[in-house]
């Protein structure tokens, strides 16, 4: 019994908060636009399956919480389900005035708005929760600077001593030794132009970072690039830097640049096989790495929720119909032909993405769990 409760409060709790918040926002940016372009909304969910509690508000929508706390949705007037799939059999049944308030009939560029609202409500939430976090915590910096070069090292290899001061990499400014760190971990096996400040003058060494499989604290396994560098107190000039709420801002909007471009850095290094796909997690491990955050305190927590959310924006503008980004390429493609494809075509083309967004489901669970029993 006592381990059931644990797992309730210490995993299940926590990620049904973080994943509820996140989903709510997105799908509250799809509705406040929505409305602003003047769409009727019938259905606003957090959740999917049986209604469990709801209300309908004086606009007709219906706002629920419903019983599979894994996603939501906003149901907009025409459509046939909460994938925003226009019902074409009822829309020629409408009046203009009726389909004007449908999804499907207002204009381009509101569907397209109300579409890509979404995603950028979660990268707008992201820079929220980063730019409290600076400006009510802070943030730990060091210099750039090697306090030490581990033997047969890549940095060794290189050339890299005690004492240089890293400037730039492949010409890119560098500010922190944050900044190498997130740098060279999403680039294994891709060689960097690294400058140095040596001795009052720039030299570049070209460095590759090996491919290296570390454990967290927790015993999670993660493959990353390392180069074999490490700063210290005295070298690195450790401090807590703190930031205005503006600073905060600009700073939220830096950190969730760094996490998009690490994320499309991490998916090319798939492809190219410079990185396995067993780092992409499902629910499960999400669940087990809120758990684990909630361990350390309720800024890890937010902190965490944040990368999620800026992942979730990210997902959802990948172009794979079904998702937010699919929606957009197809607007994309009337755009250009001047018309939408035909309601047979676009049932084909929604019916493949829901088999991919399944596909997907499958891979991130068995990553979950079989594949890491197994590994």
């Amino acid at each position: 019994m006592m381990a059931i409760i644990g797992l309730l409060t210490g995993y299940i709790i926590p990620f049904i908060i973080v994943l509820s918040v996140l989903v709510f926002v997105h799908e509250m940016g799809h509705y406040l636009v929505g409305r602003w372009c003047g769409i009727r909304v019938t259905a606003f969910s957090v959740g999917f399956g049986p209604e469990l509690v709801g209300f309908t508000d004086s606009h007709g929508t219906r706002w629920k919480l419903s019983a599979i706390p894994l996603g939501g949705y906003v149901k907009f007037f025409g459509d046939e389900d909460a994938a925003s799939v226009p019902d074409m059999a009822n829309l020629d049944k409408f009046t203009p005035e009726e389909r004007a308030r449908t999804l499907a009939g207002a204009k381009l560029w509101k569907r397209a708005a109300t579409v890509a609202a979404g995603p950028i409500a979660n990268f707008l939430l992201a820079i929220a929760i980063f730019a409290a976090l600076f400006v009510t915590y802070g943030k730990m910096v060091s210099d750039p600077v090697v306090a030490e070069v581990r033997p047969e090292s890549a940095a060794a290899s290189a050339g890299i001593e005690p004492g240089d001061l890293l400037v730039a990499l492949d010409g890119e400014p560098i500010r922190t030794f944050d900044d190498v760190r997130r740098y060279v971990a999403v680039r294994p096996e891709t060689t960097i132009l690294m400058t140095v400040e040596r001795g009052g003058r720039e030299i570049q060494l070209p460095v590759t970072p090996k491919r290296t499989e570390i454990t967290d604290q927790f015993g999670n396994k993660v493959e990353l690039g390392q180069i074999g560098i490490v700063t210290n107190a005295e070298r690195g000039n450790f401090r807590l830097e703190t930031y205005s709420p503006v600073e905060a801002v600009v700073e939220g909007v830096r950190e969730t640049g760094h996490i998009i471009s690490g994320t499309f850095s991490y998916l090319g290094n798939i492809f190219t096989g410079r990185m396995s796909a067993d780092q992409i997690g499902g629910p499960i491990r999400i669940a087990e790495t809120t758990g684990q955050m909630a361990t350390l305190g309720f800024a890890a927590v937010l902190n965490f929720a944040a990368v999620i959310s800026v992942s979730l924006g990210l997902m959802n503008l990948f172009p794979i119909p079904v998702l937010d980004g699919g929606h957009l390429l197809m607007y994309a493609l009337e755009a250009v032909r001047g018309r939408p494809l035909s309601p047979r075509v676009q049932d084909v083309v929604f019916r493949f993405g829901l088999a991919m967004i399944l596909t997907l489901m499958v891979f991130a669970t068995w990553n979950d769990t079989i594949g890491r029993w197994i590994g």
